[in-house]
């Protein structure tokens, strides 16, 4: 009985220090409000998996779309959401808001 209670507890404690051991991805943050990003441009380590939180702290819809991403995300007036990046080749990323094209436009820089 001894040994299943070893056994038991050497199982808790490994699911316990699991979330400690996974690697933290750096978090970035972004808001849009009414064609404005801010701030406009991201500069994020390249080779490296990233979140980015985005909240939209204006009084109308925005979309976060990145072509050379493949990513977007239509916001509602204060909302937030995030996106979650696979890691990036050094270079430079254009995203947009699609409702405010001519003012809406930032870029992801990784390094």
């Amino acid at each position: 009985m001894t040994a299943l209670r070893l056994i038991a507890a050497a199982m808790v404690a490994g699911l316990l220090s699991a979330p400690a051991m996974a690697e933290e991805i750096p978090v970035f943050k972004l808001q849009m409000k009414d064609g404005q990003m801010i701030p406009p441009r991201v500069v994020v380590p390249a080779g490296k998996k990233f979140k980015l939180e985005v909240m939209n702290i204006g009084k109308t819809p925005a979309e976060f779309e990145s072509t050379p991403l493949r990513k977007e995300k239509v916001l509602g007036p204060g909302a937030e959401s995030f996106l979650v990046f696979q890691p990036l080749a050094p270079g430079e990323y254009k995203f947009f808001d699609e409702f405010h094209m001519k003012t809406g436009q930032g870029v992801i820089v990784a390094k």
